[in-house]
């Protein structure tokens, strides 16, 4: 029997973790603070203050921002 395979946005965090050097975790939580911005607005200031390519910080951001709805109690 084989593991469950990682999908979605969580499915690009171990490629996040080895490009950048950081951990997952310290992305999000410098993600969250901006939570109530437009997603794209998070994405583009990833990619231009912190040089992270487009589909790594779109996974960021809709990890983060489906886990605040999620502990808001709405689905993510």
């Amino acid at each position: 029997m084989s593991a469950e395979k990682v999908k979605g946005p969580a499915s690009y965090f171990p490629s996040i973790e080895k490009t950048y050097g950081r951990p997952v975790q310290e992305w999000l939580d410098m993600i969250e603070p901006r939570s109530g911005e437009p997603h794209m607005a998070i994405v583009k200031w990833l990619k231009e203050e912190h040089e992270l390519g487009h589909g790594h910080a779109n996974a960021l951001v809709a990890y983060q921002l489906a886990k605040k709805k999620s502990d808001n109690g709405a689905k993510p």
